[in-house]
């Protein structure tokens, strides 16, 4: 029986979704800057495989899998919304209305009612935002490591919170809420800051401006589900934590898919047949 497979090859990391021997939905990954391995995986493991191919660097892909010339295509927007469907399916999670944010190198924002959707809006905050930053300030270059090293880190020494600003004055809204982002690696002179700190803030950015702008979203189309999805949110904790965190505290309801970089691939394997 030939394998069918769903390539989602986006701007920082290519997810694939297959079937298994057991017929069991199997998943991958690998750095958009390394074809070259996409293309010896298939070639080693599902030679005779059915592919089909979303996400922004698709064309580059196909190039690089000369075997596989007429490869289909499905819109990546198409693609991300199938294999979110198909989640919350399986998940059981039940939302009629929701608004999407899919954080991956930048972050797209989407309106689902029912079996439609749209894209309402984004920002060019995301993965791509952490590693990039993440390098300038610290020297690090490995993703993981970033990660990792964000949750041994202390945002006070670099945010300025709401309470910093009102000190003993009463309080207009919430202290805990931050003020300025990095305000404080100026007006903290005297603290010291390690990179995992400045990693934190980095994550911080991310997650404060996209549960932002998804509250923001959801409070124009009246609805309370916000389902996070992206690559950028794979293994990290740290992140998760601060979207949800912020979700909750403007009383929506954030919701997190199991296989959060992947809806793409798994949309795209869907439309495989």
């Amino acid at each position: 029986m030939t394998t069918r497979i769903g390539i989602d090859a986006g701007g920082t990391l290519t997810k694939v979704a297959y079937w298994n021997d057991e017929n069991i939905m199997s998943f991958k990954s690998f750095l958009s800057s390394d074809f070259q391995s996409v293309k010896e995986w298939v070639e080693s493991k599902h030679s005779s495989s059915s592919i089909c191919l979303t996400g922004g660097r698709a064309e580059q892909l196909k190039k690089i899998l000369l075997s596989k010339e007429d490869l289909p295509y499905v819109v990546e927007f198409d693609a991300t919304m199938n294999g979110v469907m198909h989640q919350m399916k399986q998940e059981i999670i039940n939302s009629s209305s929701a608004i999407i944010a899919n954080i991956g190198t930048g972050t797209s924002i989407h309106i689902m009612h029912d079996n439609s959707h749209a894209r309402i809006g984004g920002t060019g905050v995301g993965g791509g935002t952490l590693l990039g930053l993440g390098m300038a300030l610290t020297g690090l270059t490995d993703y993981k490591e970033m990660i990792q090293l964000s949750l041994n880190g202390n945002r006070s020494a670099i945010d300025v919170l709401v309470s910093d600003i009102y000190k003993d004055n009463k309080l207009p809204i919430t202290g805990s809420l931050t003020a300025s982002n990095f305000g404080g690696v100026s007006l903290k002179n005297e603290e010291t800051r390690t990179k995992a700190d400045l990693i934190a803030g980095i994550q911080g950015i991310i997650g404060e401006v996209v549960a932002t702008l998804c509250i923001q979203a959801a409070d124009a189309h009246g609805v309370e589900d916000i389902i996070y999805i992206g690559s950028t949110l794979e293994d990290n904790i740290l992140l998760q934590e601060i979207i949800e965190s912020y979700t909750i505290l403007k009383k929506k309801n954030p919701i997190f898919l199991e296989k959060h970089g992947y809806s793409g691939a798994i949309g795209a394997l869907l439309e495989n047949n």
